[in-house]
């Protein structure tokens, strides 16, 4: 039997979580696919799937094998996308990355467009405030919020955003607006844990720079949850641009020492150092690049 088409099902299988979601999207029958999982066990003498009534899993052999098969049929399918690159079809699927509420605010809305204008492309959209591998793990492209890009990678701007600092007008009003960085020790902070900077708040103000220790009263990974506690009035806040910029814009957040800036970002669109870029990757970057040309967010 075809060893291609073995590990092709097999990894359908895997991807889908059954056997008949990999018939599904094979448009294959579940007898088909069921035999050529079987027969791929069979020809390498071990067992790949623990298959119980209610789900499937990996097992450690088949974790091994299915990273190999992925790989694999990765690179197969990226030398079929070089062959046609002349044309400039988009064809196969495109693996991204992004942060999540960038990914949620700001990059839902332009894909079903972008599906629209290439409709031989699959999506496997992944939103994580990881920092993924792109090589390791297989990612065509990966959208990150840095200072620098990553010089390892090939990255192209989209744009920019800066953290603000800011709090809800009840917030102030209750607790008084701080006049410099230094007073923010007295109020209450929900910070986001992952931020570059720590717990160590640096502002670029009037007299130099400005570094200040706080102490949150809320940590999370989600910028998301620190903007909603600052629009419940429970706290002080410093966020990006793009996540709280219509709240400044709209009065619900007001902007706190506005003349002292905290660290810009740079948006950018990178992905993994290749001599060639595939036509899929390069669509995308040009039509991202192009989507974020007018400001989306104030800044």
């Amino acid at each position: 039997m075809d060893k291609f088409q073995e590990m092709r099902v097999f990894a359908a299988v895997v991807e889908a979580g059954s056997f008949v979601g990999a018939s599904d999207a094979l448009d294959m029958s579940k007898p088909a696919v069921s035999r050529y999982v079987a027969d791929l066990e069979a020809r390498l003498e071990v067992r790949l799937l623990h298959r119980t009534t209610r789900k499937l899993s990996l097992t450690p052999e088949g974790e091994v094998f299915y990273t190999r098969c992925r790989q694999l049929l990765s690179n197969i399918e990226e030398a079929e996308a070089e062959i046609t690159s002349r044309s400039g079809e988009a064809t196969g699927q495109l693996k991204v990355s992004a942060p999540v509420s960038f990914g949620l605010l700001h990059l839902a809305p332009l894909w079903a467009e972008f599906m629209a204008r290439h409709p031989k492309v699959t999506l496997d959209l992944t939103l994580s405030d990881r920092m993924v591998d792109l090589v390791e793990e297989g990612f065509d492209l990966a959208v990150r919020i840095a200072r620098l890009p990553n010089s390892s990678l090939i990255s192209r701007k989209l744009s920019s955003t800066r953290m603000i600092l800011c709090a809800s007008p009840k917030y102030l009003k209750r607790h008084g607006t701080p006049a410099h960085p230094s007073e923010l020790a007295r109020h209450t902070i929900a910070a986001y844990s992952l931020l570059s900077m720590g717990e160590v708040w640096e502002f670029d103000g009037p007299q130099g720079r400005v570094a200040i220790k706080v102490d949150p009263r809320m940590r999370t990974n989600s910028g998301d949850t620190c903007r909603a506690v600052a629009l419940r009035h429970e706290a002080l806040v410093i966020q990006p641009s793009f996540l709280v910029g219509e709240d400044i814009r709209s009065g619900a957040l007001l902007e706190i020492l506005p003349e002292f800036r905290s660290m810009e970002m740079g948006i950018y669109a990178m992905y993994p150092t290749r001599k060639h870029v595939l036509p899929k990757v390069r669509l995308l970057i040009d039509y991202l690049v192009e989507a974020f040309k007018v400001p989306r967010w104030i800044d």
